[in-house]
Formats: C-alpha cells, structure tokens, sequence
C-alpha cells in the first residue's frame, strides 16, 4: 500500500517529530505557568506527563499522517489532485497522449497503451470511425513532412491537439512524441512542455470548466521514461497546468491518473509537498 511507503519515508518522520515535539514544548509552557501561579498543583500528578505525551504523539501524527495528494489554488480557484485508478473511470473529460503521426493501428501502437485502451473502451475498437473523426479534426492542423514508413505517413506539428466527443465528455488528442520511419515514439522534455501549454489552450476553449483527467504521460513507448520519471512527469504537467491557469483558468480540475501499481510506487510526502508549494507562490 502507497501510505506504508510513506510511514518510511524521512519526510513523514521529520514532520512528525518536529510536531510532536512542538506540542510536548507547549504542554511543558503552560505546565511550567502553572507552577508559577498555582505552586504546587502538579506535585504528584505523574499521570498528567503520560496524557500529555501521549497526546503530542496523537498530534504529530495526525499532522504527519499521509494524505490525499491534492492542493487547490485561489488565483484561479482551481485544483490538482494526483489520484489512484483507471483513467476511463474518471467523471470527467480525458486526455490522450498520441504520436505526431496520430497511428491508431496495431502493431504501430503498443497494445496496453491508454491510446490503445481509448480505441477500444470508446470506439468499441472502430478504428475507422476512429480514424474519420481525428482526420475531419485534422483538416485545419498544421501539416508537416511526409514520413516514409508503415501505418500513417502524415507528420503534424508537435504539439497538435484533436478534441473528439462522445456523449457528454470530451477527449483531447495530444501529440507529444515524433513517430519516426520504424514506428518508434521519440518525445523529448521540452516537446512535452510544448505540448502541455497547447493542451491546456484547448481544454480552456472546449472543457465548459468541467474536470479533466490526464496520464502520466511521457512514458510507454515514448522514450521520455529515462529522462523524465514518472514524478518528474508529474511534476511538470502539474507546473504547465498551474502556469497556463495563472494566465487565464484552464478548468475547475486537473486530476493526473497513475495506474495502481505506479501511483504505490510514488513518494506520496514529496508531491503533496510540491503541490502544496506551488499553492503557496
């Protein structure tokens, strides 16, 4: 379980000793102002140091103890939580990662990915009615050089949103990784960041405000696993989406969905402590 990894971390211990001690040190304050206006009023009440440590354990804690990891923020109001699950279970409208080529097809696309995963889940695996609804989105997209390979030739620019609907939700296409002529993915950091500012544009156009959940993308076939882990990841699409929300509200929400075995490996303590900062700047 996440929260057992956390009860060994530093951070969780840090914080629950400099707690606790902080309320054994008020405890003893008011004992000692008791002493001096009631001389004599502790004298045998041993009891009283056990109920008052006791109490400064329970305080600490109850401070330390693991939390949600989530924060929200006043300028705008909104919020960020990084939450545990299947991302297609989220009442809310979802985000896509693609590649700049918008394959949809096997073998071109790697079976257990969320693209993959939208394919099927939401077009009951129709990839021609998949493929006809990105391409009429696609008409207006900014097209780039025709790459000799299997699957689709099409290159757009880095950072193409498509927005597809299907009943009351929406799902943002993002391309964020360059297909190059062997189907391999390659996205860099900096491709990413591009991406994620054209992303949250579309979502403050399309998302009415409503909640939208989104991967930890940059992993998977990608290539951005080595350069940038899955914190790091998180990191910075939370950053991107505070950024582009201080410039004008992007959405009430932005939940980033790790899947289970992912989200137990996370150093809960440090990303609540991450977004709890960049609530406070």
């Amino acid at each position: 379980m996440g929260f057992l990894r956390d009860l060994k971390r530093w951070r969780f211990w840090r914080r629950f000793f400099t707690h606790a001690f902080s309320a054994v040190g008020a405890l003893a304050v008011v004992a000692g102002l008791i002493d001096v206006f009631a001389t004599g009023a502790l004298v045998g009440q041993g009891w009283l140091i056990w109920l008052g440590l006791t109490a400064a354990t329970i305080y600490g804690g109850a401070i330390a103890w693991p939390r949600p990891i989530r924060a929200t923020f006043d300028a705008p109001r909104t919020a960020v939580s990084i939450i545990r699950g299947d991302l297609f279970a989220q009442d809310a409208h979802l985000v896509v990662g693609v590649s700049d080529t918008f394959d949809t097809a096997a073998p071109y696309i790697a079976p257990t990915s969320v693209q993959t995963q939208f394919a099927n889940r939401i077009y009951g695996g129709d990839i021609a009615t998949l493929d006809h609804a990105m391409d009429t989105e696609l008409s207006d997209a900014t097209r780039m050089e025709i790459i000799e390979k299997p699957g689709k030739t099409q290159r757009f620019e880095l950072g193409t949103v498509v927005t597809l609907q299907a009943a009351s939700r929406r799902f943002f296409l993002v391309a964020y990784s360059s297909m190059d002529q062997y189907n391999k993915a390659h996205g860099t950091a900096d491709g990413l960041w591009k991406s994620l500012a054209n992303l949250w544009s579309s979502v403050r156009i399309k998302s009415n405000g409503e909640a939208v959940a989104i991967p930890v993308i940059g992993g998977g076939q990608s290539g951005l696993s080595p350069v940038l882990p899955a914190e790091d990841a998180i990191r910075l699409i939370a950053l991107s989406f505070i950024i582009a929300s201080r410039t004008s509200k992007v959405c009430d929400e932005l939940r980033i969905v790790a899947l289970p075995a992912q989200y137990d490996r996370l150093n809960h303590l440090e990303l609540r402590a991450f977004l709890s900062g960049l609530s406070r700047t």
